[in-house]
């Protein structure tokens, strides 16, 4: 048989036409999420949505100021976070720590940042020599991170000393007093993890990681490689899948790689490829060990949310349940505390113009972020008054006022020796009023 008669009978392969680019781009949903996060993790200590300020010993939550005292509302706050995040993690695999960690946002802006300043050395000093394009590119690069690291520190240390306090120490250069020394120290940290450590930080000391492969199921979402087996696959070995992994693996030896954070990069770069030959990417998000795709349209809305088991359905109800005991504190919060109790060091006294006073420990607490004055008065006992230095008591914001007070009344000579009372209390924060319920004790006769 001659050449030409054995290239005619070898099959001709058919080249597909290329397929329309895909409708979903997880880098660019990815990055927009990055940005998001970005502003809320920049706004959050400065508004006051969530900030701890060691020196006052205040908890601020969705803009309420919280008194390490009220332990109940701060528990329920740290346990919905908790829930928050727990919930991700098991129902979503790990999309918190591609979409929404620091750690990853900012270790992939430094990365960005590197790659730009070695193209602007090589657009820019085109007939310089290859030692001083890379040293112009780590200057530039080095110089853009450590201002970079300085306002990502001022922002973190934020989240625990207050914002213009933090200010004033950054702008004097302070580094004698605590919250100077520690801003110092977190942004040595800042520049020392985005130089060197990063995605690093994932693998060998972040503990999420390990904690989600506890956590996850056999329906929780992964990033799976689906393909045929054989002569049945599609896979033509171009790697640009490991290429683009921010993390340096192959999601084509398994889904469950630890290092693995469920970024989608490895999608866009598979479609990318494949869609020009004609045929679809063969990496997809997947429920776990389910094989079918979780981008599926036919299945109904709360499959495609990854509610797929009973379990999913009691997690999403106990955080329902954290959040509405969290509503519910907030609500039932007072603005101002008010405590009034009775001091029996001394049963009563005898005063000159004839009243008897009883000793009263009164305490006022501003938790408000404004200017209050709090009124008190007595009912029951007609004539009663609180020896207090001005009545409203004006108290500044964080402002405490605690001091025992007598309270006075005429003596009424009834035959009893003990009076059933209220005193009540309003600020003008308030719509209601506070009552405490006490005795008053007089002598049943004048002496």
């Amino acid at each position: 048989m001659s050449i030409q008669s054995e290239a005619a009978a070898k099959p001709k392969v058919e080249r597909l036409p290329p397929l329309p680019p895909p409708e979903t781009v997880y880098k660019r949903i990815r990055k927009r999420f990055h940005l998001a996060f970005f502003l809320a993790f920049v706004a959050a200590p400065f508004s006051n949505l969530m900030r701890f300020d060691i020196p006052r010993q205040r908890f601020y939550f969705a803009g309420v100021e919280l008194w390490i005292s009220e332990f109940s509302i701060i528990f329920f706050a740290l346990m919905f976070l908790m829930f928050v995040i727990a919930a991700s993690a098991i129902i979503h695999g790990r999309v918190y720590c591609s979409y929404a960690c620091p750690q990853m946002i900012f270790s992939e802006w430094s990365q960005s940042v590197e790659r730009w300043a070695k193209r602007q050395a090589q657009q820019r000093l085109k007939a310089a020599s290859a030692g001083l394009k890379d040293a112009v590119a780590k200057g530039l690069f080095y110089t853009i991170l450590a201002l970079a690291s300085v306002f990502l520190a001022f922002v973190f240390t934020s989240y625990f000393l207050h914002p213009k306090d933090l200010l004033g120490r950054l702008l004097h250069f302070d580094l004698v007093t605590v919250g100077g020394i520690t801003g110092a120290v977190v942004t040595l940290f800042t520049f020392l993890d985005f130089t060197l450590v990063r995605q690093k930080f994932c693998t060998t000391i972040c503990p999420y990681g390990y904690i989600q492969g506890m956590l996850q199921d056999k329906h929780t979402l992964l990033v799976a490689y689906q393909d045929g087996e054989d002569e049945a696959k599609d896979c033509i070995d171009c790697k640009k899948c490991v290429r683009v992994c921010e993390m340096e693996i192959d999601i084509r030896n398994s889904p469950y790689q630890i290092e693995c954070v469920h970024c989608g990069d490895c999608i866009d770069a598979c479609e990318d490829i494949l869609r020009k030959v004609g045929k679809p990417g063969l990496i997809h998000y997947a429920w776990g060990e389910n094989p079918k795709v979780a981008t599926g349209q036919k299945e109904a809305w709360y499959l495609r949310w990854g509610f797929r088991d009973a379990k999913r359905v009691v997690i999403f109800g106990i955080m329902a349940c954290y959040l509405g005991g969290l509503a519910l504190a907030l609500s039932l919060r007072r603005p101002v505390l008010v405590e009034i109790n009775p001091d029996r060091a001394t049963m009563y006294k005898l005063l000159d113009d004839g009243r008897v006073a009883n000793m009263i420990r009164l305490k006022l607490a501003n938790r408000t972020g404004r200017d209050v004055k709090v009124r008190l008065w007595v009912e029951g006992l007609p004539g009663a008054d609180l020896a207090l230095p001005a009545n409203p008591v004006a108290l500044k914001p964080g402002e405490s006022f605690e001091q025992t007070v007598e309270l006075r009344a005429p003596f009424v000579q009834d035959g009893e020796d003990v009076h059933h009372i209220r005193i009540l209390a309003q600020s003008d924060a308030a719509r209601k009023s506070d009552a405490e319920e006490m005795t008053f004790i007089t002598p049943i006769k004048r002496k």
